[in-house]
């Protein structure tokens, strides 16, 4: 159960202050400011929780792990039912605070796309943009956490790569690649659009998540074995 708390808060950490920022300060840090308070965030919950439940805080990276082969089906479900619960109980406090502020319009920090949204990006320009940027977001995250891998750097490493990300891609769909960040917010936006808009940023973060397990259980970014075999002496053979 520590796994599934653990997993809780830090999706709800996520969602409170990356989301948070953009809705109650994003006049004031701009979309450099946003993109960095969620890799910030990532980057707490990575070293706060990481040791406890590796923090995925995101359904797409529980299902690479599984297409993987580092996870089971069972424990991502449990897993995922946390994320989830997290990003909807964050997205709930987010709203409380924001409707005590002047002026506040009734958005959550969304995501979307198409006419008034951001950039105006079509849907085939979204969707592209969420399957890779997951994608390649999932393969920092397994490659980083792999055997052999600095382990002190992963959490940085992964967070600075979705301040990467975000700064990319906040004009095209605010930046999901986490369907449990994407879930919480569109339950309470006023905007039902966000719901409409939802099925696309659970399906295209679990398609790339799903690519980059695969990728990972093929062997295909396997590291090269550095070690060679000494050579064997005529009465025993030498051990890697």
């Amino acid at each position: 159960m520590n796994k599934q708390i653990a997993e809780f808060i830090g999706t709800f950490t996520l969602v409170l202050l990356g989301c948070g920022s953009a809705v109650l300060a994003g006049d004031a840090i701009g979309q450099v400011g946003i993109s960095f308070a969620f890799g910030l965030a990532l980057i707490g919950m990575a070293y706060g929780i990481g040791p406890i439940s590796g923090c995925h805080i995101n359904p797409a990276v529980s299902i690479g792990a599984v297409a993987a082969g580092r996870m089971t089906q069972a424990e991502a479900i449990k897993y995922i039912i946390a994320q989830v619960a997290g990003a909807v109980a964050a997205a709930f406090v987010l709203k409380i605070i924001a409707l005590g502020g002047a002026g506040y319009e009734g958005g959550l920090g969304q995501n979307g796309w198409g006419t008034g949204y951001l950039g105006e990006y079509n849907f085939f320009s979204a969707f592209i943009f969420e399957v890779v940027a997951t994608f390649l977001f999932v393969v920092v995250i397994l490659g980083s956490t792999s055997k052999g891998a600095p382990a002190a750097m992963a959490g940085l490493v992964i967070g600075l790569t979705l301040v990467v990300i975000h700064l990319v891609g906040i004009q095209i769909t605010g930046v999901s690649v986490n369907p449990a960040r994407s879930f919480g917010p569109a339950l309470f936006a006023l905007d039902g659009k966000a719901l409409l808009q939802l099925p696309m940023f659970i399906i295209a973060p679990v398609i790339g998540g799903i690519a980059a397990g695969l990728l990972f259980k093929s062997g295909l970014l396997d590291a090269e074995d550095a070690k060679e075999e000494a050579p064997a002496s005529d009465d025993t053979e030498a051990e890697a």
